[in-house]
């Protein structure tokens, strides 16, 4: 069993919990700039100092009061990610209730599911029809506020005369109370409500914030975009505050627009959304000619990315390419994501190594980390003096991670969870008596401390002939062509690896084009495209290099639509639910092993 720990270097004291920051800084700092809220959609944009966030923050927090919520009580909040998200957040705390996320997207059964099994006596939706779909879902419920018809207003009119004393609750919460219940937006089965406390998560980020001082940093500028019922998001809302970072919020499908305005200087995604940027700068390369240009900037981007982490780094030649890539090509990447941007944290999924060198190539270092919901969530990061591209980096401080004699990776630390709510059986299968949390995922540590993921426990296939596979791997370089939304990896007990394939509809219309081909044809009619599986067959050739030929894919098949969060295809942090999947394309997976199996009964 290899183990590898390093030490804390932050406790939190007991008192603490995640308004404390906020109180600070509106004390000793008033004149930060905590938050750029925009109005108009976009249109306007207004700064938000330390000392009016608290003050709005109070406000609120006196209307919850005053409606009746106690401390300790559950409030849910539903909301796309928004200003009034954090404000919300913060008032439900500072109130002394404990927040519950639902995300945005869900469905009316599964709001069903969080509301009853959370006891919220409280919901704060976002528009009339979120309002509308949660109004009688539990009988605990008693109030539903709607922040797009004035509910922050009225909660703040509501408190505005109350007979509340809103330090005594803040102050009353200690780092080892509950601070919130995310559920988990489960591949399989009902979503688990993980009980985070405030020292978790102040643990978790108050360790991060020394280690990564070109990130995190009063004056620095982060774009929130994704979803803040996911706590990667959630946690970095909370560095923000920890280290008067200024936060702006943003719909995802306006980012083009956003970019210039709040020119940041950090950014939080997920690896698809790094993957489309790619894209699209390459085929937008490819729509004036350069393509080949590009292609070249992109193999020099990644050999000075590489170089960096030799002894001497880059050499002269290597520097003068670099520099004239540099002119033509990498800071139009950096302009179209505010042209301020030299850093960004990847979190959710596998980067990949060449998508991780490209980008410190072209000047924004993405710092690609890994952890779960039950452990606040971050495990492992690569820092800025240590930094391993194509690795999870090592054990946040604080933390120690080893690996089990199954390998599966095993961690402890103060910001792993105390368990799932009203869920003590579930709790028990991953949390054991000493502390240490099984994470469901296979790994390697090098004897740097490095992890690297290499499977999910769960996935791992076993074929008819015995061979076990990690579609992991397999499917990051998949997923890494432009064309390719998600690849799926299959062979469960079947003689062979094969591959189902969902494509991207937002690049299909210029690969179309660019093939002298209708730019409106739908997935459906280009599942035997020859073209296009040749294309797929290519990446496939390149992902089938990196494993054994028990490994390798030997079949793949196009699924004729793109698969989708709507259709209960994809969870909400962008992950594929393999079980629904499978099943749903039952006819496609069988497909792949038709002719061998008609082969076998000819033979």
């Amino acid at each position: 069993m290899r183990e590898f720990a390093v030490p804390p270097v932050v406790t939190v004291p007991d008192e603490d919990n995640t308004l404390t920051a906020l109180w600070d800084a509106a004390e000793n700092h008033p004149s930060s700039i905590l938050y750029m809220r925009s109005f108009d959609e976009g249109a306007t944009w207004q700064d938000v100092t330390s000392v009016q966030f608290r003050d709005q923050v109070v406000a609120v927090a006196r209307g919850l009061a005053a409606a009746g919520v106690q401390p300790g009580d559950r409030v849910a909040l539903m909301s796309a990610t928004r200003y009034e998200w954090t404000l919300l957040d913060y008032a439900i705390w500072a109130a002394g209730a404990v927040t519950v996320t639902i995300y945005e997207t869900s469905s009316a059964d599964q709001a069903k599911w969080i509301l009853e099994d959370s006891g919220a006596t409280a919901v704060v939706a976002e528009t009339p029809g979120m309002a509308a779909m949660v109004e009688g879902l539990s009988a605990d419920v008693k109030h539903v506020w709607t922040i797009d018809e004035g509910g922050v207003d009225a909660l703040t009119a509501l408190g505005a005369d109350a007979d509340v004393d809103i330090e005594e609750r803040r102050r009353s919460r200690r780092s080892g109370d509950l601070a919130t219940i995310v559920y988990t937006s489960g591949t399989t089965g009902r979503p688990k409500g993980c009980m985070l406390t405030h020292g978790n998560l102040l643990n978790d980020i108050r360790n991060i914030i020394p280690e990564v001082p070109g990130v995190l940093y009063d004056g620095a500028r982060m774009l929130l975009f994704l979803s803040l019922a996911h706590v990667l998001a959630r946690i970095l809302q909370i560095a923000g505050m920890e280290s008067r970072t200024t936060i702006a919020h943003a719909d995802r499908t306006k980012l083009t627009a956003v970019m210039p305005v709040v020119k940041p200087t950090t950014l939080l995604a997920i690896p698809r959304v790094f993957e489309k940027v790619y894209a699209g700068a390459y085929q937008k390369a490819v729509d004036e000619g350069k393509g080949g240009l590009f292609e070249k900037a992109a193999v020099t981007a990644k050999e000075y990315s590489r170089a960096l982490d030799k002894p001497g780094g880059p050499g002269l030649g290597l520097k003068l390419r670099h520099k004239l890539w540099d002119l033509l090509v990498y800071k139009k990447i950096r302009a179209a994501v505010g042209g301020e941007c030299n850093s960004a944290v990847s979190g959710g999924a596998a980067l990949g190594p060449e998508l991780g060198h490209f980008f410190r190539g072209v000047g924004i270092t993405i710092f690609e980390g890994y952890g779960l919901t039950e452990t606040s969530p971050v495990l492992s990061l690569n820092l800025e003096t240590a930094i391993k591209v194509g690795s999870i980096g090592r054990p946040t401080p604080g933390t120690a991670l080893r690996v089990a004699d199954d390998g599966e990776l095993e961690a402890k630390g103060p910001q792993v969870f105390p368990g799932y709510w009203n869920n003590d059986a579930a709790t028990a299968e991953v949390l054991d008596a000493d502390g240490w949390f099984k994470t469901g995922d296979i790994a390697e540590i090098d004897d740097d401390g490095y992890v690297t993921i290499t499977g999910r426990k769960k996935d791992i296939i076993v074929t008819a002939g015995g061979k076990n596979v990690a579609p992991g791997p397999l499917e990051k370089i998949l997923d890494s062509h432009p064309l390719i939304a998600y690849a799926l990896v299959v062979g469960e007990a079947r003689p062979y690896i094969g591959c189902l394939i969902s494509i991207d509809g937002d690049i299909l219309p210029d690969w179309l084009s660019r093939q002298g081909k209708d730019p409106k044809t739908p997935i459906a009619d280009l599942v035997d495209d020859a073209e296009l599986l040749a294309e797929l067959q290519a990446k496939v050739d390149e992902a089938n290099a990196t494993v054994s030929r028990a490994e390798q894919i030997k079949r793949f098949r196009v699924i004729p639509v793109e698969l989708s969060e709507d259709a209960g295809e994809i969870t909400p942090s962008v992950k594929v639910k393999r079980h629904v999947v499978m099943e749903k394309y039952s006819g496609e997976v069988n497909a792949l092993y038709d002719s061998a199996q008609q082969e076998t009964k000819t033979k």
